[in-house]
């Protein structure tokens, strides 16, 4: 009978406590900086917290990364016993253990969140923290922005706003920058504006010239009558028909929310050509009920 070839593996020796350690060794307890993890916090230190996250030592997270907001008490953000999400800020030191946050994940996710409410066109409440000389600093989901002094409503006293609350909507957004640039001023339009529609008749006050017809302001936004928009004759010259801060009232022909530009009419006013350029005190005075017989007239749908 042919011997049989002796299979090694029959033989191999038993798996000692060095080969466990080595197995141990060889899984990957890589955590790596960067990476969102699950953890643990089962000590308070003055200075921070331990966790276990499953590694061969217990994670570290500094009293300055246990939250976005100021810590007055550490076990009211980072409870004993609690299973929560950390994000891992640096990697094993040689005893193996790595440093964790809850502040950078919580920064991370305030920027989604105010990334969301950019594409959504959403405004936003935000806290005055501090002025400088382009204008001044808010507090936004606890993170830091600014409104430059053109985009705010009162410019008059700048320091007199620290502390206060205001509305604001986004001009710039780029987190990859950690840049935050709002604005009140576009927040109180885009209010006004999503209240306007086709057909409705408006009040206020011309606030510029211009060949091309004049500028009207809406009580904080700005619309624009056109030359060919004011009478169903022709205008030879607008500046001779209107003066700056002349009260006008118009109709709402067009509407661009990409643009915020507001198209007005007042030759839907008239009872017939040129009115408003013989008698502009009677079409005013009697706006509402010309208006009203517009709209019946005209499908401004």
């Amino acid at each position: 009978m042919t011997p049989q070839p002796i299979q090694k593996d029959k033989f191999r020796a038993p798996f000692s406590q060095d080969d466990f350690a080595a197995a141990l060794e060889e899984q990957n307890f890589a955590f790596q900086k960067g990476q969102a993890i699950e953890g643990t916090v089962f000590q308070h230190l003055a200075e921070g917290a331990y966790v276990d996250i499953g590694g061969k030592a217990p994670a570290f997270i500094p009293l300055r990364e246990a939250s976005l907001a100021p810590v007055e008490d550490l076990s009211e953000v980072l409870p004993l016993q609690e299973k929560r999400e950390f994000l891992i800020i640096r990697e094993e030191n040689h005893e193996g253990q790595v440093t964790l946050s809850v502040r950078q994940l919580e920064i991370q996710q305030a920027w989604e969140e105010l990334q969301q409410m950019y594409e959504e066109g959403k405004s936003l409440d935000v806290e005055v923290t501090g002025v400088n000389k382009g204008g001044v600093t808010v507090s936004c989901l606890c993170l830091r922005g600014f409104i430059p002094r053109s985009h705010l409503l009162d410019r008059s006293d700048l320091d007199a706003l620290v502390g206060t609350r205001l509305t604001v909507n986004f001009l710039e957004l780029d987190p990859e920058n950690r840049k935050l640039v709002l604005s009140q001023k576009k927040a109180v339009q885009d209010t006004q504006f999503s209240q306007l529609e086709v057909g409705q008749l408006v009040q206020g006050k011309v606030s510029g010239i211009k060949p091309f017809g004049v500028f009207v302001d809406l009580d904080g936004i700005t619309g624009l009558l056109h030359i060919k928009q004011v009478s169903q004759n022709f205008v030879d010259s607008i500046a001779d028909v209107f003066t700056v801060d002349q009260p006008i009232a118009a109709m709402v022909i067009h509407l661009d929310a990409t643009k915020n530009r507001i198209s007005l009419s007042t030759k839907l006013l008239e009872n017939y050509p040129g009115e408003i350029l013989e008698n502009m005190a009677e079409v005013m005075a009697s706006a509402e009920a010309r208006a009203e017989r517009a709209r019946k007239k005209h499908d401004f749908a």
